[in-house]
């Protein structure tokens, strides 16, 4: 079998050392391709692998990475008409139809490296190579540890800050997909209901690789890090006693959180430093609609079972649905403050609109469907409209205020403020009591998939 030369493309992923990358680079390689790994968040395009390339495989584990993927597959298809194109990762086959008019032969989702060493099998054979590819694999496999090596350094990624001081940050998967169904998911049209691990002992040798490469917090990202808590803990409480002093964050359902509260503590123990949550709204309503799983109570009772374990928890939110009014935009914003969660709360996550890809479950929804316009293919999403057209305003000014300031970016109560003064909130409270003992530990790189690139992440490509 003669090789395939292959170029591996990110573009975004939250500031992140790709696993999307390292992780199908050691199973081509094994192969023996050659493999170039080109992370456009911060390196340039590599011109001559462009050219080279026989295969050229696009990940696109989010929305934002997928409007800048198309964004560049012109260009690299006027470079190299003969290679092969393929898009895989989580918003491939979202996109498949765009995708396809991009030039994209072969779309895969899901479990992506079986099916990328299958294509590049097909490829060295003289086959056309897509024929065959699922659009959506499942399939257990059994992962290699991911193969790192020529991506940029961890210190061109991401940090977490802590007491104002600043570390480097490694990311990993212990798992894929999920066991749930909320409406508003993109991994629910994907995954259906179904999660998929990656081998502990792969996870754990990836860590000791990161570690070895400077890493002093680590990052699972997995979508529940508790659907499958067999699997999971274990992995924390090794990591744990072969590094004491390593710290990590997970990101867990707050259905998960109560379910599972026992679990807290020893999360705290293990080194865990904070965990993300989706929250999404504080209205029984609109978390009823969006299939969450949990109610406004429910997530104030695992708010107090984390903080009285010291263990902070980072809620993310989507304020601006087509159910949000201003005075329930307002009192969003009060109970924010009442609940002293102003810097526990990334302040893009004020601003962040619903953004219902296709695919989306909520298109199950008549008042969603009667809603919505038809799909922008330049978007790649649902357009719709707020019935009051001033909470549309107010979302796109908010959304300018938080990107703001990366020079000298204000703290998160300035920023606070000034969304809480653009939304009328009426008299602010600064008399609010504070229960926060110590600053928040957060990444640089806030955890949201915003409907639009930003300017700066356009002009790049």
């Amino acid at each position: 079998m003669r090789a395939v030369q292959v170029l591996l493309i990110s573009t975004y992923e939250l500031g992140r050392q790709p696993f999307g990358l390292a992780s199908p680079a050691a199973w081509l390689r094994h192969e023996g391709h050659e493999v170039t790994l080109a992370d456009l968040s911060c390196s340039p395009l590599p011109d001559q692998a462009v050219a080279q390339a026989g295969l050229i495989a696009f990940f696109l584990p989010m929305h934002t990475a997928t409007r800048l993927a198309l964004g560049l597959m012109e260009k690299v298809r006027a470079a190299n008409p003969g290679a092969h194109l393929c898009g895989y990762g989580l918003y491939a086959p979202l996109n498949e139809a765009r995708l396809r008019s991009a030039g994209v032969a072969t779309v895969i989702g899901g479990e992506f490296e079986q099916p990328l060493v299958d294509l590049a099998r097909r490829l060295a054979a003289g086959s056309d190579g897509a024929a065959a590819a699922p659009l959506v694999s499942i399939a257990r496999q059994q992962f290699r540890v991911p193969d790192r090596a020529s991506l940029p350094p961890l210190a061109e990624y991401a940090r977490l800050v802590v007491n104002g001081s600043t570390r480097r940050v490694g990311y990993t998967e212990a798992s894929r997909g999920c066991k749930h169904w909320c409406r508003h998911c993109p991994v629910v049209p994907v995954y259906r209901g179904v999660f998929r691990i990656v081998q502990a002992e792969v996870v754990l040798e990836d860590i000791r690789r990161q570690v070895a490469a400077g890493a002093e917090h680590i990052t699972f990202g997995d979508p529940d890090f508790l659907n499958g808590p067999g699997h999971a803990v274990p992995i924390v409480e090794a990591l744990h006693r072969e590094w004491p002093s390593l710290t990590y964050d997970v990101t867990a359902k707050i259905e998960h959180l109560l379910n599972h509260r026992n679990l807290i503590p020893v999360l705290k123990s293990t080194g865990c430093l904070f965990v993300t949550s989706a929250v999404e709204s504080l209205d029984d309503a609109v978390l009823e609609k969006l299939a969450k799983g949990h109610t406004r109570a429910g997530f104030l009772e695992a708010l107090a079972l984390t903080r009285a374990a010291g263990l902070p928890l980072a809620p993310t939110f989507i304020p601006f649905t087509p159910w949000t009014t201003l005075e329930s935009y307002r009192e969003f914003l009060r109970e924010i403050a009442e609940w002293d969660l102003i810097r526990q709360v990334a302040p893009v996550q004020l601003a962040i609109r619903l953004l219902i890809p296709e695919g989306s479950l909520l298109l199950e929804l008549p008042e969603i469907r009667s809603l919505v316009q038809p799909f922008d293919a330049h978007a790649l999403y649902y357009p719709w409209r707020n019935p009051n057209p001033a909470l549309d305003r107010l979302s796109t000014a908010l959304m300018q205020v938080v990107q703001q300031g990366d020079c000298h970016p204000p703290s998160r109560e300035e920023i606070f403020r000034r969304v809480w003064d653009l939304a009328e909130g009426g008299p602010y409270p600064d008399d609010r009591p504070s229960n926060a003992q110590a600053p928040i530990p957060y990444l640089t790189e806030p955890w949201y998939c915003c409907a639009e690139p930003t300017e700066e992440q356009a002009a790049r490509f």
